[in-house]
């Protein structure tokens, strides 16, 4: 079974999407789970964490927290708790006093490593042609009195 990928009726985005005998992910289907897996990758934090990850295979609440700049403790944990319960990063707890929790990237994780490196050397690449563009859009915005 195919979907298109133009406006699929609910009832095939339904049966695209939940039938075990076809599980095919459409993104652009409202009742699809991919959709909620993109938005998770897509996220302010995971492509930052990803990215840590990758530069540090191992790494502790803390050295994350300090790697991530402008990330709340408490954004930072359900980000990496979220990550955990999509088998994107291991979470190990080691007994000690106090104990000491590392986290790292799955085999699942790691293939997020090439997509989430492509995007973030893309934003940094293109970042001065971006702020080009806002400016004269906002100058343009301005003129019109869109703003």
């Amino acid at each position: 079974m195919t979907t298109p990928l133009t406006s699929p009726t609910h009832e095939t985005a339904v049966s695209t999407c939940t039938q075990k005998d076809d599980l095919r992910a459409n993104i652009l289907t409202s009742a699809c789970p991919s959709r909620t897996v993109m938005r998770h990758l897509t996220d302010r934090w995971t492509p930052l964490i990803v990215a840590v990850l990758s530069e540090q295979p191992v790494a502790r609440f803390g050295e994350l927290k300090v790697s991530i700049q402008g990330v709340s403790p408490k954004v930072l944990t359900q980000t990496l708790r979220s990550m955990e319960r999509d088998g994107l990063v291991e979470r190990r707890v080691t007994a000690s006093i106090p104990p000491r929790v590392d986290y790292e990237l799955t085999a699942l994780g790691m293939t997020l490593i090439e997509p989430m490196s492509a995007l973030r050397h893309w934003a940094q690449d293109n970042m001065q042609a971006v702020l080009e563009a806002r400016k004269r859009y906002d100058a343009t915005a301005l003129e019109n009195g869109d703003v």
